[in-house]
């Protein structure tokens, strides 16, 4: 399995990126918002989610983990292949796609161009809990205070993949330019602005 990927990019397109490594070309399927990064550049560093099926190994590749990580939690939901979740993160980026799940903004999502009611509303169903879930089972409660809106971001990040401490400094960091009490959703896309940066 190929899990990252860097060389020089002999070839790009919108949807296509050929990176040479080691005299092998290796041509790996990206979302637009990975081709806007690589755009004029000379070589590709890229997070790689090798997708096998019987007849075909695919490599979809990622400017960014967190867009790595969307995209795993995409193609897990039933009826939601590989090349769609790559047509989904073509048309939003990962932190407006955290924002309309958590929202339940199933309409954002059906407006990309195939994606359907129905996916749209999946998406938001199946992937909204693992984004604003508390905390872990089986970790220990804190009985004197509630769960704070920093709190519940931090856990949504960690679900994303993030590490926990580096969840915490991206919400410290979103919640100084929020300002006061700014709400869940803008809390979480402001602090995944800062970690896709």
């Amino acid at each position: 399995m190929i899990g990252y990927l860097e060389g020089p990019i002999r070839q790009l397109d919108p949807d296509r990126v050929v990176v040479m490594a080691g005299g092998v070309g290796y041509a790996v399927r990206i979302p637009l918002s990975t081709y806007y990064r690589l755009d004029g550049k000379q070589k590709a560093a890229l997070e790689i989610h090798t997708h096998v099926r019987e007849d075909e190994i695919s490599l979809y590749g990622f400017a960014t983990t967190a867009e790595k990580d969307a995209f795993q939690k995409l193609i897990s939901i039933s009826g939601i292949g590989p090349r769609l979740a790559q047509v989904i993160l073509s048309g939003i980026d990962v932190a407006e796609l955290a924002d309309a799940i958590v929202r339940g903004d199933s309409r954002r999502l059906s407006a990309i161009p195939g994606v359907g009611k129905k996916t749209s509303e999946r998406i938001c169903l199946e992937l909204r809990d693992k984004l604003i879930a508390s905390m872990e089972p089986g970790a220990p409660a804190i009985p004197a205070a509630p769960a704070s809106v920093d709190d519940d971001v931090i856990s949504a990040l960690v679900n994303l993949g993030y590490k926990p401490a580096t969840a915490e400094t991206a919400v410290r960091s979103a919640r100084q330019q929020a300002g006061e009490a700014p709400e869940l959703s803008d809390l979480l896309r402001a602090a995944l602005k800062l970690l896709t940066r």
